[in-house]
């Protein structure tokens, strides 16, 4: 079979003197033609060292007889936008990120790819790039940092930014936890947004088994990198296409393993996007179907106790498939060639899980149960996301139970509009939040503000031991993987499309429940209303409402709020 790479040659005779120019041989163009892409930069810890993979891609490539072309699109850190306006971009730059890859790719075709991403967004921006060029590819994760001194990780910052907003610790104290905080490249080491998407892209037979939030610092991602960078020839070679590999049980085995991990519920807003690319169908309705029942088996922050880094050791992704073995689909296809039960096997057989074990046993006193617990031995057995819905969320909305506290999963609270997250943070600090309120934060949707994480709102009130288990906080924009408390968002329809929570006022009463997956307005003025008398009183409000007008006036934050689709669908653009 002809190499797409060797017909274009035919039909662009400039091609090769253009490669020639930028450094490639005459024996180079005639050899298989691999674009390694990824987010290389001086952006933060998770892009900053993925140079150095590239270059051991791009080594694997050449021992595979093919060639490898670098490109690069650097993504934006998260943590480093939290706090202003900078957050807003966020969401968008995922979009972004995929049609700057998928332009690389498709303006000048290649046989195969090699894609290197870290962190919140450009994972699954790579991942949708992937799916939507569907060239034969493979992806390598830039791993984990490691933990600062007393097992410090970053996702604890924001508990010790809130604590000194209300004197509770010195400056100096403050100071040394952001001092020590990022001690090495690397996805910060907790079970965000970053590690569950290393982890999904892992999942979904995309990436070398056993490869998914490895030590950033370590030997074994370098020698990763180079493999990955050898397979990805094979993979052009004998023309197998993610698409070919990864179908509708692919993305269940991702969610299974989502509630086994007690994974971010940003991944809600990023496998559907995702699927899409693949041709399949998801939303949030899939992860409450397969959540139900689920085995919850990870202690790994925010809601368990141990870093990130100790994951892999304890096995990573296998280990958590050997767990739920029988809830997977085995004969899905992967980049090995080979489908994930044969990847399983082959694993198991090489020793795979005997080294990491041994490095829990003799550097931190633990077993491998510590950090994974065994199937009949779960944190919980109803996985870790619920959809909500109700007359204050027709469409949806999201909440990772297992960070909720027991007093708050069946409530009814008294609402506490806010049309911008810096006013409802400002009433939080300065204690006019009372226990038993609701804090609505709206207007912060994708098409309100580009839908950006309410972080530090959450940390206020977790932090805060009366009000994290006697308030509830409700808003259609997102939440960090790293939150924690009873905070519910992705509301759907948002209000900046005159959904429901852009008519919630001072004072309605709103019922929580998430056994029974509820969340609606009950009552009006601090007083029970019957379900007739809410669809009235929200009928005439309706009518008087008017659109915020100005929300995004310009630039990628306006084009993403015009294309923006529902975040229960995923909030990619349409």
């Amino acid at each position: 079979m002809e190499l797409c790479s060797q017909k274009l040659r035919e039909i662009a005779p400039e091609l090769d003197p253009l490669r020639l120019g930028s450094g490639w041989t005459v024996e180079d163009l005639s050899r298989p033609q691999i674009i390694i892409e990824s987010a290389f930069g001086d952006s933060h810890p998770g892009s900053v060292h993925l140079l150095e993979l590239v270059e051991h891609v791009r080594n694997g490539v050449a021992l595979a007889g093919g060639f490898g072309a670098r490109y690069f699109c650097t993504d934006i850190c998260d943590g480093e936008a939290q706090g202003h306006d900078g957050i807003n971009y966020s969401l968008p730059s995922r979009d972004m990120m995929a049609n700057m890859i998928e332009i690389h790719a498709k303006a000048t075709p290649f046989d195969g790819g090699v894609f290197l991403a870290s962190c919140d967004k450009s994972v699954p921006a790579h991942l949708m790039a992937v799916g939507r060029i569907n060239i034969p590819s493979i992806l390598v994760t830039g791993g984990v940092m490691e933990a600062g001194p007393e097992l410090l990780t970053l996702e604890q910052i924001g508990k010790y930014s809130a604590m000194y907003e209300r004197g509770e610790i010195t400056k100096e104290q403050m100071d040394f936890y952001k001092h020590h905080a990022c001690p090495s490249c690397g996805a910060c080491s907790f079970m965000g947004t970053a590690s569950t998407m290393q982890i999904m892209a892992e999942v979904l037979g995309l990436m070398l088994p056993g490869t998914a939030l490895m030590p950033a610092t370590s030997r074994e991602l370098r020698e990763t990198a180079q493999k990955a960078g050898e397979q990805a020839v094979w993979l052009a070679k004998n023309q197998w296409t993610p698409r070919k590999l990864v179908t509708r049980e692919s993305f269940e085995n991702a969610v299974m393993v989502h509630a086994a991990i007690s994974g971010s519920t940003n991944s809600l807003l990023h496998l559907p996007a995702i699927a899409r690319e693949f041709g399949v169908d998801m939303d949030g309705e899939t992860f409450d179907r397969l959540h139900r029942g689920a085995h919850y088996l990870l202690n790994i922050r925010p809601t368990g106790q141990w870093p990130a880094q100790f994951f892999y050791y304890a096995g990573g992704v296998p280990a958590i498939m050997e767990e739920i073995r029988e809830m997977l689909h085995l004969d899905v296809m992967t980049v090995t060639g080979k489908t994930l039960g044969e990847n399983l096997t082959d694993l198991k057989a090489s020793g795979f899980y005997e080294k990491g074990q041994k490095y829990l046993q003799e550097s931190w006193g633990l077993k491998r149960e510590d950090v994974i617990r065994p199937f009949d031995r779960p944190f919980g057995t109803d996985g870790s996301i619920a959809v909500l819905k109700g007359n204050l969320a027709p469409d949806g909305a999201v909440v990772k139970h297992t960070a909720v506290p027991k007093e708050m999963f069946k409530a009814v609270v008294r609402a506490r509009p806010f049309d911008c997250e810096e006013d409802a943070i400002r009433a939080i600090l300065t204690h006019e939040i009372c226990p038993g309120d609701g804090v609505i934060i709206r207007y912060e949707g994708p098409k309100g503000s580009g839908m950006p994480e309410m972080f530090y709102t959450t940390e206020a009130i977790s932090s805060d031991p009366q009000l994290g288990a006697s308030i509830a906080l409700l808003t259609d924009g997102r939440f960090s993987g790293a939150s924690r408390g009873p905070a519910i968002g992705h509301i759907s329809p948002e209000a900046a499309q005159g959904g429901p929570i852009a008519l919630v006022e001072e004072g309605d009463l709103i019922r929580i429940d998430i056994p029974e997956r509820i969340l609606e307005l009950v009552g009006v003025g601090g007083q029970y209303k019957t379900p007739e008398e809410i669809d009235e009183i929200l009928n005439v409000r309706r009518a008087a409402w008017k659109p915020k007008m100005g929300l995004q006036e310009k630039g990628v934050l306006k084009l993403y709020a015009r294309c923006a689709a529902s975040p229960m669908k995923g909030g990619y653009m349409e």
